[in-house]
């Protein structure tokens, strides 16, 4: 059985497609589609189904890709198994991370890098919505991942999930603000406010509903952006207020950071490792120094 087939078979099945899964595995299309197909001829049933002008794995191919995950790991830790009698873990770490996690961790780590010989990290900013996270995983070897305080986030992904840190949301507000001198807001303070959210699907929206839910009232949401930055600029400005990280946003002269009282507002950061890649020896390295960087924070 060719290894290699199987790494195709579980890309196609997580990044939902053939032209996905070859972007990934920089591949062809069509090389994607003749491993697909010898595969299936050696395993004698069909591993794959059309849908639409799309590919979908059949249930078969479904728990081919999930026994496939076993050949992985048992491959990586053989080859970890001859890297532990090297002097040192070498080799190259891809680690990703939504931008203000970017902000936070990013060059603590690399710094922290510097000091290994043979090791390096390759680092990327990935901004995608909750349920995108998982699919990084194929193409980078450590994705710093966020999700809501109460949310199961990651379970049922099979990857190895990591704890990083749990970071505190608070509302932000123009300097000048009837509340900006305020010790604590509770969401009955916040009625009436224009608030600048973030897009639907990611992270710190879903606290927006705990805040409808304390009030009694729905937030008008009059700019969805992404990034803080300019989210900061635009709460300075006076165009309205958001919910921003404590430790990454209120840098910014004329916002000020009031904690939310009454919601639990925050996120969990984790980071999310396939559990073949979790196998390699550097990037154990990487990340127990990235997990300790995150527990001085």
């Amino acid at each position: 059985m060719d290894v290699r087939a199987l790494e195709t078979l579980r890309a196609v099945g997580r990044q939902g497609g053939v032209t996905a899964a070859a972007a990934v595995l920089h591949l062809t299309p069509s090389a994607v589609s003749q491993q697909l197909a010898a595969l299936s001829r050696e395993m004698g049933v069909p591993l794959t189904e059309r849908v639409g002008r799309g590919l979908r794995l059949t249930l078969a191919g479904q728990a081919l890709a999930e026994a496939a995950v076993d050949v992985a790991v048992a491959v990586e830790r053989a080859r970890a198994a001859c890297a532990a009698f090297a002097d040192r873990p070498v080799g190259t770490v891809r680690v990703s991370a939504f931008q203000s996690a970017a902000h936070l961790l990013l060059p603590g780590l690399l710094d922290r890098v510097a000091g290994l010989a043979g090791v390096t990290v390759e680092c990327s900013d990935e901004d995608v919505a909750q349920a995108d996270f998982p699919a990084l995983t194929d193409r980078v070897d450590v994705v710093i991942a966020h999700r809501p305080d109460d949310d199961a986030g990651w379970r049922d992904t099979g990857l190895r999930v990591v704890p990083l840190l749990r970071e505190p949301l608070d509302v932000a507000v123009p300097a000048g603000h009837r509340l900006a001198g305020r010790a604590e807001v509770r969401p009955a303070d916040l009625v009436d406010e224009d608030w600048i959210a973030v897009k639907v699907g990611f992270p710190v929206a879903e606290l927006l509903d705990a805040v409808a839910a304390g009030s009694g009232a729905q937030p008008h949401v009059a700019h969805r952006i992404n990034d803080f930055g300019v989210v900061e600029a635009l709460v300075a400005g006076g165009h309205g207020i958001a919910l921003l990280p404590r430790h990454t946003a209120g840098r910014r002269p004329g916002v000020r950071l009031v904690p939310l009282a009454g919601v639990r507002a925050g996120r969990r950061i984790d980071a999310l490792v396939r559990p073949d890649h979790a196998e390699r020896l550097v990037v154990r390295r990487v990340l127990d120094e990235l997990v300790d960087l995150a527990a001085g924070l």
